[in-house]
């Protein structure tokens, strides 16, 4: 099937990729995700990821700590990640790459906007670890600020509900789900979708972004090809 986007920014969270586990890596959930990556890579779609970096640590929840040192330790978290997909990716047969924005040369390339372009145009698949490389914004900012600077047709935000609701629906058995979204309403809800900034961001750019269930990892696939699944905020 021809698909509907050529170039978007796929956004993970580190809860995700702990599994049932719900903390640390667990490579075979991480695996189920990286064949998603490479259908939608094989179909000729760019794909650019962002992952967060829950699984390990949230800076902040950190407490008593200095909110720019847990945010840097933060940051150290997602390229655990990125390296543990890159890793998946590689075993699948995937070209990538791990860009970092904070300088880590032994293990990354440091983020360089022209130099992840051009990975994408080659066809390989380029992972964003340290989110923006600056404390007090979330990976959900970086992935919008990413899609903005590659040019990304759309964010596809990866989550554990099948999309966004008025309220939690695993708390409220009533909560209403919607299909379509504007980013004014998500910002005036105050649906937890995403941070205000990325809200933000998305919305000053015109990037759209489809929220869908990671629990089925081919619903990136489905995503590609234009199903209509999840929720579009745009």
């Amino acid at each position: 099937m021809q698909p509907k986007y050529k170039r978007i920014l796929l956004k993970l969270s580190g809860e995700a990729m702990a599994g049932d586990a719900k903390t640390g890596l667990d490579f075979d959930t991480v695996l189920t995700f990286a064949q998603a990556v490479k259908d939608c890579a094989d179909m000729g779609v760019e794909v650019a990821i962002v992952v967060g970096g829950g699984n390990f640590w949230r800076g902040r929840t950190s407490g008593k700590m200095d909110r720019t040192r847990a945010d840097h330790m933060g940051m150290l978290a997602t390229t655990i990640n990125a390296l543990g997909l890159a890793d998946a990716l590689e075993q699948l047969g995937c070209q990538v790459r791990v860009q970092t924005g904070i300088a880590m040369n032994q293990i990354a390339e440091p983020y360089i906007r022209a130099r992840a372009v051009r990975h994408l145009e080659k066809g390989r698949v380029v992972i964003f670890g340290c989110g923006t490389g600056n404390p007090f914004f979330s990976t959900d900012t970086a992935a919008a600020l990413r899609a903005a600077e590659i040019e990304a047709d759309i964010i596809f935000k990866a989550s554990m509900v099948d999309g966004i609701y008025d309220s939690d629906p695993k708390k409220n058995p009533d909560a209403v789900k919607f299909d379509k979204l504007s980013y004014l309403d998500v910002l005036n809800k105050d649906l937890k979708v995403m941070d205000s900034t990325a809200a933000t961001l998305c919305m000053d750019n015109g990037i759209p972004i489809l929220v869908f269930n990671l629990q089925d990892p081919h619903n990136i696939v489905r995503a590609v090809e234009g199903e209509t699944i999840g929720t579009v905020v745009e």
